[in-house]
C-alpha cells in the first residue's frame, strides 16, 4: 500500500530544479525567520505561523517541528533561498492510508512574488510522489488568496472544486478550494 514508509524517514533535503533553492529540515537558526513570519497577520491566520512572544517560544516552535518529523507526522521543512531562511513547507501524513498527502507552505513577504513557492511546492510534491509512492499530494487553499491559488497551479496541481466549511481555523470555519498533483500526472 503507498505511504509513509515505517518507521518513517528523516525529514529530506530536497533541491529544487532551477537551483539556489534548499528545502532542509529545521535548525535553530531559523528562529529569526520565524520571529518575522510571526508579525504577518496572514500566516498568523491561515498560515500554522504561531504568535511569539519570546525567542524561547520560537526554539520550542522549531522543536515542535522536529518532534513532528520523529513522530511521522509529516515532513515539515524550511525553504532555504541561497542560504537564507524564506518560509516553510510540510508535507502531511493525515491521510496516508489511503496513499494521500496534503502540503502546506507559506513565505515571508520580500520573499513572495519570484516563483519560489511554486518551486518548492512542486518538488515537495514530487518527492512525496516518488520517494513516499504516494498516488495522490492535495492543497487546500482559501478562495480568497488568489497568489496561493496561483501558486498551486504554477506548481503543476489541478484545481477540483471547493469544499464548503471544510476546516475551523482561528475560531472560523473557512471554505476551502481543493488542489491536486497525482502520481500519473507527475512528470520529473
Amino acid at each position: 500500500m503507498p505511504g509513509f514508509p515505517e518507521p518513517p524517514l528523516s525529514p529530506p533535503v530536497i533541491e529544487p530544479e532551477g537551483g539556489g533553492l534548499v528545502l532542509r529540515p529545521w535548525r535553530d537558526g531559523d528562529r529569526h525567520m520565524l520571529r518575522e513570519a510571526a508579525v504577518d497577520p496572514a500566516l498568523v491566520d491561515i498560515g500554522g505561523v504561531p504568535r511569539l512572544s519570546s525567542e524561547q517560544a520560537a526554539m520550542g516552535f522549531i522543536a515542535h517541528q522536529r518532534r513532528l518529523a520523529r513522530e511521522g507526522v509529516g515532513y515539515p521543512l524550511v525553504v532555504d533561498g541561497h542560504g537564507a531562511a524564506v518560509g516553510a513547507v510540510g508535507l502531511w501524513r493525515d491521510r496516508m492510508d489511503a496513499g494521500r498527502a496534503s502540503a502546506g507552505y507559506w513565505l515571508l513577504p520580500a520573499a513572495r512574488g519570484r516563483g519560489l513557492a511554486s518551486r518548492a511546492v512542486a518538488a515537495l510534491a514530487r518527492w512525496g510522489l516518488e520517494e513516499l509512492g504516494l498516488a495522490r499530494v492535495e492543497l487546500h487553499i482559501e478562495p480568497w488568496n488568489t497568489a496561493s491559488l496561483r501558486v498551486a497551479e504554477r506548481a503543476g496541481f489541478e484545481r477540483e472544486g471547493l469544499l464548503r466549511s471544510y476546516l475551523e481555523l482561528n475560531g472560523r470555519r473557512r471554505d476551502l478550494v481543493v488542489w491536486s498533483v497525482v502520481a500519473a500526472r507527475c512528470t520529473p
